[in-house]
């Protein structure tokens, strides 16, 4: 089984934490790195933009450097105003892969226009299991290729906290190669050799949380769908449906229980890079990303927080259990087919003023282990 092993470096960079900061020159680059990022600012109003490297090793890819950015801002400056953020990773890897992702959650002043988005370009290579809940623990073949992702909402406030407009999505996956492939090894049947798929469709979103990157309080659910036809009548042609809502609910003073419900359905004709995958960073933590895929999904996690410590102003952690399944044409959902995930973690108080966490996550499975580093929730 795959181990995912983030380590993130704090001991070099160059960090701009707070737009207009005078800094003393004199500090030094290391000096003014850690007081940009963990030093307390006077002005909590102001944005913070922070740089910091990466370091990972994957089976997949060997060792892999890297560069991550965020910054967070609340617009006009207005504390009101719902918590912004940019975030930014490139990467590449001794197995001359590499790519640039980009996300966004931006909100216009007064909270009336939500833009809710990324983007991802890599040559970067995947394992592929099969489809279906019953595909093997072996990996059937590493597939390699390029592939870009844009993805965006575009949403206006229609009722308090209530967001509705149009979303947009095109992925494209090229130059597809299957490498070290099992015995017996089939390709997928839809999609075997990259496709392109432009998808355009209306969202919803019932958002009240202030801090996307630390809900302590509220509801976020968002009920979309996508429509991907097909363009010359040959093409891949289906629609995809989601529906994921989270839940936030102080318990004590400084704890948080946090519960989220994901469902992806699929009808029509998906290729296999477009089907809903189980796995990642942030539902099923432990799980390789796509190591279960198929045309439906439904997930569920909760997870306690700890933000901070009563003895400590910057350390917590959390406990968190997940669960979910896929399923298709060909396996039909079932209650007792739920796949478990768990873990625990530790959580650092990176910029007080805005009240953002670093989580490094601990999770486990039947089938392994992932450990995961990186600035804000997993949800």
């Amino acid at each position: 089984m795959r181990l995912q092993l983030t380590l993130v470096i704090l001991l070099v960079g160059i960090s701009t934490s707070c737009l207009g900061q005078n800094e003393n020159e004199t500090n030094g680059i290391l000096r003014r790195y850690f007081e940009g990022v963990f030093g307390q600012e006077e002005d909590s109003t102001a944005s913070k933009f922070i740089n910091y490297p990466t370091l990972a090793y994957a089976p997949e890819t060997s060792w892999e450097f890297g560069v991550s950015s965020l910054y967070v801002y609340s617009a006009n400056r207005n504390l009101e105003n719902r918590l912004s953020e940019v975030k930014s990773f490139a990467f590449f890897t001794l197995e001359k892969q590499y790519g640039l992702w980009l996300d966004h959650a931006l909100y216009s002043d007064a909270n009336k226009w939500f833009f809710y988005g990324k983007a991802r370009y890599q040559s970067f290579p995947l394992f592929y299991y099969g489809i279906g809940r019953d595909s093997p623990a072996e990996i059937q073949s590493v597939i390699d290729g390029e592939y870009l992702l844009i993805r965006e909402r575009i949403m206006r406030e229609t009722w308090p906290s209530l967001y509705c407009g149009l979303e947009l999505d095109y992925q494209r996956l090229s130059g597809v190669e299957y490498l070290n492939t099992a015995e017996g090894f089939l390709p997928p049947e839809v999609g075997s050799m990259g496709s392109s798929n432009l998808g355009v469709g209306l969202g919803m979103i019932y958002n009240n949380i202030h801090n996307a990157m630390n809900p302590r309080k509220g509801l976020y659910s968002e009920w979309g769908f996508i429509n991907y036809p097909s363009r010359d009548g040959r093409d891949f042609s289906f629609i995809s449906y989601i529906a994921d809502t989270r839940i936030y609910r102080p318990i004590q003073e400084n704890t948080v229980l946090a519960i989220q419900l994901y469902s992806q359905f699929t009808s029509g004709n998906p290729p296999f890079n477009m089907l809903a995958l189980m796995g990642g960073e942030s539902l099923m933590r432990g799980y390789y990303t796509g190591r279960y895929r198929d045309k439906h999904l439904v997930a569920s996690q909760v997870e306690y927080r700890i933000l901070p410590f009563s003895f400590s102003s910057r350390v917590g952690a959390s406990v968190f259990m997940a669960m979910g399944q896929v399923f298709g044409d060909n396996y039909s959902f079932e209650w007792n087919q739920f796949l478990p995930a768990g873990g625990a973690g530790l959580r650092y108080l990176i910029f007080p003023e805005k009240d953002i966490y670093t989580r490094l996550d601990w999770a486990i499975t039947a089938q392994g282990s992932g450990i995961y580093f990186f600035i804000g929730e997993a949800f």
